[in-house]
């Protein structure tokens, strides 16, 4: 408690607009999934684990109205989170997006209709996780969290040091099987397809699609490898120097992102003035500054001459 009431009569200036922000992303993304849940999930029984899936068994065998259910299993873990997290304004915004979501959900069942929009079950699922992905990616955007399995997750996280994609993959992978002990295994294949799905979806909200290549290139003509590629791909490239540990030679190390349809010219490239040299593509998700490829109908820059190959 010590360091929950330090953080709270610490002075720290409020960004207001980095606050409207975040809380657009958290209002947005909350009615989406609140759709989500009204159109895909509660239709058709189906869901990707969490407090949705266990919001559908309570239903099923209390008659609880899955908002009010979703709201009295979220209060107690919201407090958890509170005592062993300790980050207010995190949970207030937690805190927020949970009352909105669920509330919201028995508010708005009237206007959806009770039987699913479709009978095909695939169908469901992957459209079920496509908009609760996007959904829950704005959630994550906007710094805040939908109370269940995420604080679950990582208090245990924190507590056992087990990486956190693992502690959702276990929590969410027995409240699926519950939901097959309930509603049949069917709808929990289903459920897993869902889950596999939504959590593409959400990396896709957050991360978006751009994706660059990050090249490491090994070689002992680094200034002709360096000069070939900034000449024909127009990127910036950076060079230190290392040492092979098993020769003992010094060998110069090339670094540069460049996208995905110029992988295959990078390799000609490289392979034309060093067939030796060790290349190893990874994959990055953004990349800023340094060169860039100019306009398709611009002048190219002038740059120093290639050196010819030795």
């Amino acid at each position: 408690m010590a360091t929950i009431k330090g953080y709270l009569n610490r002075e720290t200036p409020i960004n207001w607009r980095e606050t409207i922000r975040n809380y657009i992303f958290l209002t947005i993304g909350a009615t989406i999934m609140m759709v989500n849940f009204n159109i895909f999930m509660a239709p058709g029984n189906i869901a990707p684990g969490g407090m949705g899936g266990l919001t559908l068994i309570l239903n099923h065998y209390t008659g609880i109205p899955r908002g009010i259910g979703m709201l009295l299993m979220s209060t107690p873990l919201i407090a958890l989170g509170f005592w062993q997290l300790g980050r207010f304004r995190f949970l207030v915004r937690t805190l927020y997006v949970t009352i909105y979501y669920t509330l919201g959900v028995d508010l708005t069942a009237r206007f959806f209709p009770p039987q699913a929009i479709v009978d095909d079950l695939l169908l469901t699922a992957l459209y079920g996780g496509v908009l609760g992905g996007i959904g829950y990616g704005l959630v994550l955007r906007g710094r805040g969290m939908v109370s269940g399995t995420g604080i679950i997750s990582r208090i245990l996280q924190l507590r056992t040091g087990i990486p956190i994609s693992q502690l959702y993959m276990i929590i969410d992978g027995v409240i699926i099987v519950a939901l097959g002990l309930t509603f049949g295994w069917e709808r929990a294949l289903y459920g897993m397809i869902m889950l596999f799905i939504m959590g593409l979806a959400s990396d896709y909200v957050l991360e978006g699609p751009s994706v660059v290549r990050v090249v490491f290139i090994i070689t002992d003509r680094p200034e002709a490898v360096g000069a070939r590629l900034m000449a024909r791909l127009g990127v910036g490239v950076t060079r230190w120097a290392g040492e092979g540990m098993y020769t003992q030679e010094e060998r110069t190390i090339l670094f540069c992102t460049v996208t995905r349809p110029d992988v295959e010219v990078l390799h000609g490239l490289v392979e034309e003035i060093d067939p030796a040299a060790f290349v190893v593509i990874g994959q990055g998700h953004q990349a800023r500054g340094g060169m860039v490829r100019p306009p398709v109908f611009a002048k190219p820059p002038e740059r120093p001459s290639e050196p010819e190959p030795m």
